[in-house]
């Protein structure tokens, strides 16, 4: 029988000529990535009594949530894991200073590849599915007995099969389409299934907008993602791994639970903004009307990549930000850091009055480098704007794109990229 990506990959993996929608699958896993809540994992096994992990070159640990330590009790926990990984003798450890966010450091150092069954204690695992791999986030005690068997029970998803073709309008992103489709199906549409993004559209997209795409899949309630396995995917993995690649694809004939297209000139023709306080509530830019903003940040582990830094640069660069408004800008690894620092796009960005933060989640979880006050309106290139996410639970996160977040944070409020562009023809006409 033909087979979806996620039919094939667990197929594969658990040793069986097929798997269909709802089958109960025992799988080995090739990865296993926590962040700090590795304490937590720690905790759990050592209550279970293995005396050691079942494999400590498929463990993977980044600090990222809280760097560098915000507290006391958060420099305990880390010193904690520290002990733990060099006990173990985990190699795979990227302490403060020599990573960056998980799912960026997972992708960049070239640990993820097609075909692989990825398991994470993040919910955003989902992103490495842009690399082919069926990757999804479990639980602290999930994880415990992954570290001590290896292994882990799956109910394979069915699939939802998006297509989108046409051209991406001026300043409309990866960003901008997957908030359109998260609207469009809204935060349960999703839910247990896998979802397969494909279309001329999604392979034009350099490897940095497809992770957007897979990350963001999660916020729909996708159980895992993917993007194609092409030439450009392939070309940006062989520098980064010396393991094997391979093109893996759906089988011609795998069966979806549904399809969904969408036209990019139609559909998406300005950028999307994700208003308080679900990801769902997706509106064009051009319905808010006038949104006044406290605070704009850039990075995550959905947009702190090169290529989002370079936009908001070249949007900033001899413009001020807002008086009003506060622009933080965290890179999403050390390797991006660096790239951005030659590129001189840090340069152009705190000449306009950004801060570059270290690279790390904090102001996405609201426990560090930028949370919110009562009463404050954030737009943000960051994937959740629940109640409370950035801080105060009387605080407001808008979800928008590199562009729109750049662009808003010289207004003051949010706007199109395009609205500057009006605003200098007038002014010198």
């Amino acid at each position: 029988m033909a087979m979806t990506m996620a039919e094939k990959i667990l197929a594969r993996a658990a040793g069986r000529q097929q798997v269909s929608p709802d089958e109960i699958v025992v799988a080995p896993v090739d990865l296993a990535m926590s962040h700090e809540n590795a304490d937590l994992v720690r905790k759990t096994f050592q209550q279970i009594g293995r005396p050691t992990v079942w494999d400590p070159g498929k463990i993977v640990i980044i600090f990222d949530h809280r760097v560098p330590a915000e507290s006391e009790k958060t420099a305990a926990t880390h010193r904690s894991v520290r002990e733990f990984v060099r006990a173990q003798g985990i190699t795979h450890f990227y302490d403060v200073g020599r990573g960056g966010i998980c799912h960026q450091v997972l992708a960049e150092q070239g640990h993820v590849r097609p075909g692989m069954v990825v398991v994470g204690t993040d919910s955003h695992t989902t992103t490495h599915g842009a690399f082919g791999a069926f990757a999804t986030g479990i639980g602290a005690t999930e994880m415990a007995g992954v570290w001590c068997e290896g292994a882990l029970w799956f109910k394979a998803p069915a699939t939802i099969r998006i297509l989108a073709q046409g051209e991406f309008q001026a300043w409309v992103s990866a960003k901008d389409l997957i908030l359109f489709i998260i609207g469009r199906l809204g935060a349960d549409g999703a839910d247990y299934r896998a979802v397969e993004f494909d279309g001329p559209a999604i392979r034009g997209l350099t490897v940095a907008s497809r992770m957007v795409l897979t990350n963001l899949a999660m916020e729909m309630g996708a159980k895992v993602a993917f993007t194609p396995v092409d030439d450009w995917l392939l070309e940006y993995l062989r520098p980064r791994t010396a393991e094997p690649l391979e093109r893996i694809e759906p089988d011609a004939g795998a069966v979806y639970e549904s399809t969904l297209e969408i036209h990019l000139e139609r559909d998406v023709a300005e950028p999307q903004v994700s208003c308080p306080h679900a990801v769902d509530q997706v509106q064009p830019v051009s319905a808010l009307g006038s949104v006044r903003i406290d605070q704009a940040v850039l990075g995550s582990c959905t947009n702190g990549r090169l290529e989002d830094l370079e936009v908001a640069a070249a949007l900033l660069a001899g413009r001020k930000v807002h008086p009003d408004t506060r622009l933080i800008v965290i890179p999403a690894s050390q390797q991006i850091y660096l790239e951005a620092l030659r590129c001189g796009y840090l340069e152009a960005l705190v000449a306009a009055g950004a801060m570059i933060d270290p690279p790390g989640c904090g102001p996405c979880v609201g426990v560090h480098q930028g949370v919110l006050a009562a009463g404050e309106v954030c737009i943000s290139s960051t994937n959740r704007n629940f109640v409370g996410r950035m801080g105060s639970a009387d605080s407001q996160v808008y979800l928008a794109s590199p562009a729109v977040v750049a662009a808003s944070a010289i207004a003051g409020r949010i706007v199109a990229p395009s609205v500057l562009e009006e605003e200098v023809a007038a002014c010198l006409a």
